[in-house]
């Protein structure tokens, strides 16, 4: 689950009411660039964990929902600006980000980070290495904290690309991505060391949605309930059961 660091708390005044109380479309806004929560597939469509929890909410939510594609970095302000109702794109619950926006209850567990690094290079000394992260996440901030030097991108498969040139030692982004990079048996290889940072995922939505977020919560928790949501869990390989 990615962790987006807020760029300014300047986005709370500007928040839209367009959209509070009733909703006759509920457009749901994801990245579409990080599998397995979400990806477009070859017929150009959003695809994931999150389109198959996202449709299901809404079914249960008695919704109807469109989905949106919005860049990582400005997925907040263009929620906060009515461009669309709700962000579901990996985004874990954060202190920071609930002072911007709010959050339904979390559909999954915290997700560990992890290192992906070229192999041959397992010995690495993160501390002082070069380490790649998706700009504006909670990995980023991890990074320039740990002392290591911090070498940011605007997309996920930039930092792959940048173990692969030789530009970063390391890529610090969520295990659940990382994983199935590293399985393909190529160049790329995992590190034992993991990194628990952030909470688990939840819907963003504006905080003059409260009904909205009501409807959203009911239906996080009847899946839960039933179990439905711990099989799409496991079936995309998200992270622990609830």
């Amino acid at each position: 689950m990615k962790k987006l660091l807020l760029g300014t708390a300047a986005l709370a005044v500007t928040a839209s009411v367009a959209f509070a109380g009733s909703h006759s479309v509920v457009r749901m806004g994801t990245e579409g660039a990080y599998p397995p929560y979400n990806f477009i597939n070859d017929a150009g469509q959003v695809d994931g964990f999150e389109r198959e929890l996202g449709d299901e909410l809404c079914k249960r939510a008695e919704l109807t929902c469109e989905w949106v594609t919005n860049e990582w970095d400005s997925i907040i302000p263009n929620l906060v600006s009515g461009n669309y109702d709700t962000i579901i794109a990996g985004m874990s619950i954060t202190a920071e980000r609930d002072e911007v926006i709010d959050f339904t209850q979390n559909y999954t567990q915290p997700d560990p980070s992890a290192y992906l690094v070229m192999a041959g290079n397992e010995g690495v000394a993160l501390e002082g290495a070069v380490i790649a992260a998706q700009t504006n996440t909670i990995q980023a901030s991890f990074v320039a904290e740990m002392g290591a030097t911090l070498l940011e991108f605007a997309s996920p498969d930039e930092t792959i690309a940048a173990v692969r040139n030789g530009e970063a030692d390391a890529v610090l982004a969520d295990k659940s991505f990382l994983t199935p990079i590293a399985d393909e048996g190529g160049d790329l290889v995992m590190l034992e060391r993991e990194e628990l940072i952030g909470g688990g995922v939840g819907m963003g939505l504006r905080e003059s949605d409260g009904e909205l977020k009501e409807k959203f919560n009911a239906a996080i928790q009847s899946m839960k309930d039933d179990g439905s949501l711990n099989t799409l869990i496991a079936k995309w390989e998200i992270g622990a059961a609830f």
